[in-house]
């Protein structure tokens, strides 16, 4: 299920992110879903795809901060 366009990302991600954080999270999540189609190599029970979310979260929040209920890019 990895996704071609940001556009075809879930509605709760495209609603919130702004474009650039959108592209960083499709490249993560595309990227882990190839890193985790093996079952033995995630840990715990969840699926490839919860997984691929949450590597895909997780590259955002290395980029940018959510201020004011709004995420921006994080300062050095």
């Amino acid at each position: 299920m990895p996704y071609n366009k940001t556009s075809e990302l879930p509605d709760t991600v495209k609603n919130s992110l702004p474009k650039h954080a959108l592209e960083i999270y499709m490249e993560a999540f595309n990227n882990a879903w190839q890193e985790y189609a093996d079952p033995g190599d995630r840990r715990g029970d969840d699926t490839r795809e919860e997984v691929a979310h949450k590597v895909a979260w997780s590259a955002v929040n290395k980029k940018y901060v959510k201020k004011n209920n709004k995420w921006v890019l994080k300062r050095d």
